[in-house]
């Protein structure tokens, strides 16, 4: 692959610059199967709520109930940005011909679509 679209500044040679259509493939897939670990983590997750029942009157269940939220939204979250950088990355194996810019906006599109979660539990709560 030869970057005619942008300069050497710093004379690293680009002409030496290699890179794979099965590489960036492979990449991407697996970046995609850390979806299946995930949703296993949030079934763990799930799991473990099993039974919690009421949370009125018992602080520490209404605790367990909030952290189970944020933990689940934060997986959640980590589950669609793996399927879409995994795609990303495919997509760029597919077309070596599209430019780094090209590249560099899906994953920032990818950054503000995938926010992470506020953090959640071990606050004051303006105590």
């Amino acid at each position: 692959m030869q970057l005619t679209h942008a300069p050497d500044p710093i004379g690293v040679g680009y002409e030496r610059l290699k890179s794979s259509k099965k590489a960036w493939t492979k990449a991407g897939e697996d970046t995609k199967e850390l979806q299946s670990g995930v949703g296993k983590a949030r079934g763990k997750l799930e799991d473990g709520q099993a039974g919690l029942g009421d949370t009125a009157g018992c602080q520490s269940k209404a605790n367990q109930k909030e952290l189970y939220g944020s933990w689940k939204e934060y997986l959640d979250k980590v589950d669609k940005r793996c399927g879409e950088l995994g795609w990303i990355m495919q997509s760029s194996g597919i077309d070596l011909a599209g430019s780094d810019d090209a590249v560099k906006a899906e994953l920032d599109k990818l950054e503000t679509k995938c926010q992470d979660t506020a953090p959640v539990g071990g606050q004051a709560k303006g105590r």
